[in-house]
């Protein structure tokens, strides 16, 4: 019982380790050496329990998608209009690439290691079910569709991980970036134009693609 504690430890302190090193360094430039030093842990130690790099970068996003589908467990059980659970939510995901090494290490490799699953895929189906539930309940205006709303979803997102990326990289003190996204959707939620504003009177016409044809379809409503 001893032995399978102690191993259970080593293998949490070696994903970690080796969470941090992807983050900072990505896939290509991070080594088994390099983890094993960070983790204090000998290479020969480090083997016994991931015989490879992709072994050990697996478990790295497993655990990363572990404490992503924990987060979205918590704030689906609160009771709140799905509106609100979808802004709800991307906040609590802005914040766990900012709090979790684990988390955002975990989107890292999922982009620099094709074929592997990426981590929008466990929160995107649950923001669209979110979102078609919001349009059909009224709580989206007329002309904003389902679809288009959880694309901004999707740029929010990836916007915030930049951001920390950037930040990160720069080693400064910066603004939250869960506040920053807040302030971000107060202004999507209310709009932005002013009342009486001809804004669709200058932008051309929205453009959408068939999924089902793949045609690129003229879309004619009002943007004003």
């Amino acid at each position: 019982m001893v032995k399978q504690e102690r191993a259970v430890r080593t293998r949490a302190a070696l994903v970690r380790a080796a969470a941090a090193q992807f983050d900072r360094d990505g896939y290509d430039g991070t080594s088994l050496a390099r983890i094993s030093k960070a983790a204090g842990i000998s290479v020969g130690a480090l083997t016994f329990h991931f015989s490879t790099k992709a072994e050990l970068a697996d478990a790295v996003q497993e655990a990363g998608h572990s404490v992503t589908r924990q987060a979205l467990e918590r704030v689906t059980a609160a009771p709140a209009p799905a509106l609100r659970t979808v802004v709800d939510l991307t906040l609590e995901l802005t914040r766990l690439l900012e709090e979790e090494t684990l988390v955002r290490s975990a989107v890292r490799l999922a982009r620099e290691r094709l074929g592997t699953r990426s981590w929008s895929e466990l929160w995107l189906p649950m923001v669209s079910r979110l979102l078609d539930e919001a349009h059909e309940t009224g709580q989206l205006h007329g002309d904003a569709r389902p679809s288009d709303v959880t694309m901004l979803v999707e740029h929010l997102t990836s916007g915030a991980e930049a951001y920390l990326r950037d930040r990160l990289g720069a080693g400064t003190r910066s603004e939250s970036a869960a506040a920053q996204l807040e302030r971000v959707w107060r202004l999507a939620l209310a709009g932005v134009s002013a009342p009486g504003a001809t804004v669709g009177a200058h932008l051309p016409p929205a453009r959408r693609t068939d999924g089902a044809a793949g045609a690129t379809i003229e879309d004619t409503a009002a943007l004003s």
